[in-house]
């Protein structure tokens, strides 16, 4: 019978042997873990103890030769790992036990995703196929691994089924400043938005928890919540509210907030509804006159932007509500986690506002995309090359930037006509012009916005008690969005009682706009 220390002194080795035909560590770790469990599994064949190595590094090179073969694109995965016996089950004579004994602590210190797979079968939901192709191993070795997993699963919670694990699901991202492609730069929410992560935030988000509590509700053993709350407070998601208890440190949205908005925004601005409707017709009556880039746009399609805008104008100079700025995070940006469990059966208060220029080459306009508005569709901001060829269009009547062109028309922001010529599908205000339309808004608005601002601040008084105490911060951001939002209810009640026409089919809210 084959000693242990002598495979014990090739395990080094087939690390070494993977590092030379792998290109990260990960795939090094994986590759050694592969080239191991293959060996244990076939080690009962080999006769002759002295033909070992050369059977080995055999075993090595085809089991490397099928790595390469299943190696994709690498995806983001996450570790459950501790240092601990893995179970494996009999492969093998008896006589071998001692061996596999000997190894299985080897192995688990190698091993990145053992426990993921249990973590992505019963919380995702993915097949064993899935699993495989998303990790990248082959498919019976996520049966076998599951399988252990199983058992050691059952052994801690004798009554477990598969039942036992109800995830709940969320969308999460981030809101605030940094720079982030989701690719090459994944925005962070990447890193905390796997389904053991999700289910902890959720149950910590109301009150702290411990790790036994998060436990018994997630329904999987401590140690893999410990690793993963580790995790999330290097990654900023979570706080120690008191000692071993742990919170949420952000909004997660859910049905709660927005049948608190359904019960109570409009009736707060009831008092001021008809005089805030008949300022905002006259806004329109007297911003058509105005002169600017108007891309063909209706007067009933305009009403909107000039109302959003008039709102904006109002939030930016007459809001008192504060914004407490984002801490700096672990990446060196500034900006904060933002989760989602809404069914989309209750409308929260808010517009959403995107905002980009052209900052980063001619620094001369900027692109505002309102939404979130009802009837209206939902557009996305530009890039800043294609805030340049609809500058060029507008007041030149042309452009030479024939690649970012295409891309502007492609993706809606300009038409070219049977003619050929060039339209945006955007309106433009100059610097003039923009000022010109603040004038009106302060004729006409503005009289009734200490009114109004009284009104909002008393909801939001209300609104903030939902929030967990400790999100004071994001909840005063989010609030302070109320100032603009509560024109979106000023919009639904008006037509609702059919005070305005409702806004032409795939009809946009968004507005070009010259600052210097």
């Amino acid at each position: 019978m084959m000693k242990p220390e002598i495979i014990e002194d090739y395990i080094e080795k087939v690390y070494g042997y993977a590092v030379n035909h792998t290109y990260t560590r990960d795939e090094a770790d994986e590759l050694s873990q592969e080239i191991l469990l293959t060996v244990i599994r076939e080690l009962p064949k080999l006769r002759d103890d002295s033909k070992f190595e050369p059977w080995l590094w055999g075993v090595a090179n085809n089991v490397a030769k099928s790595f390469r073969r299943s190696m994709g694109k690498k995806q983001v995965t996450y570790s459950y790992d501790v240092l601990e016996n893995m179970l494996y089950e009999e492969y093998g004579e008896e006589e071998n036990e001692e061996i596999y004994d000997f190894l299985r602590t080897k192995i688990a210190m190698l091993s990145e995703i053992y426990r993921n797979i249990i973590i992505l079968y019963y919380y995702d939901g993915l097949s064993t196929k899935e699993i495989a192709d998303k990790l990248n191993i082959p498919e019976g070795t996520v049966t076998w691994r599951l399988s252990v997993g199983r058992k050691k699963l059952k052994k801690e919670f004798d009554d477990m089924n598969e039942t036992a694990l109800r995830p709940v699901r969320m969308n999460i991202g981030i809101y605030g400043n940094g720079d982030y492609d989701g690719k090459r730069k994944p925005f962070p929410s990447v890193y905390i938005d796997d389904a053991l992560s999700q289910n902890i935030l959720y149950y910590s988000y109301e009150k702290p928890c411990t790790v036994e509590e998060l436990a018994k509700l997630c329904g999987v053993p401590a140690y893999y919540v410990e690793d993963r709350i580790s995790h999330l407070l290097k990654y900023e998601a979570m706080v120690e509210a008191t000692k071993g208890k742990y919170q949420t440190d952000f909004i997660i949205w859910s049905d709660k907030y927005g049948i608190y908005c359904e019960e109570n925004a409009e009736k707060a601005l009831m008092p001021i509804m008809d005089d805030l409707l008949t300022a905002l017709k006259e806004i329109t009556t007297q911003a058509m006159k105005l002169d600017f880039y108007k891309a063909e746009k209706s007067e009933t399609d305009l009403f909107y932007l000039f109302g959003v805008l008039a709102f904006s104008y109002a939030s930016t100079k007459y809001c008192s509500l504060p914004y407490p700025w984002f801490k700096k995070r672990f990446d060196g940006n500034e900006w904060s986690y933002i989760g989602n469990m809404e069914t989309g059966k209750h409308k929260r208060i808010g517009i959403g506002v995107q905002h980009s220029a052209n900052l980063g080459s001619r620094g001369g306009c900027s692109h505002k995309a309102f939404n979130a508005i009802s009837g209206i569709a939902f557009r996305p901001m530009m890039y800043d090359n294609y805030i340049n060829v609809c500058q060029d269009i507008i007041f030149d009547g042309k452009t030479d930037d024939i690649d970012s062109l295409a891309n502007a028309i492609k993706d809606g922001y300009i038409i070219k006509r049977d003619d050929g010529s060039l339209f945006v599908t955007s309106p433009a205000f100059t610097i003039d012009q923009t000022e010109s339309f603040n004038k009106i808004v302060e004729t006409y608005l503005i009289p009734h916005i200490e009114e109004y601002a009284a009104l909002v601040y008393k909801f939001v008084d209300g609104y903030k008690n939902l929030f967990p105490k400790h999100l004071h911060d994001d909840a005063d951001r989010m609030c302070q969005n109320m100032f603009l939002g509560m024109y979106s209810v000023i919009v639904e009640y008006a037509q609702r009682t059919e005070q305005i026409k409702m806004p032409s089919k795939n009809c946009y809210c968004d507005v070009i706009q010259q600052f210097k």
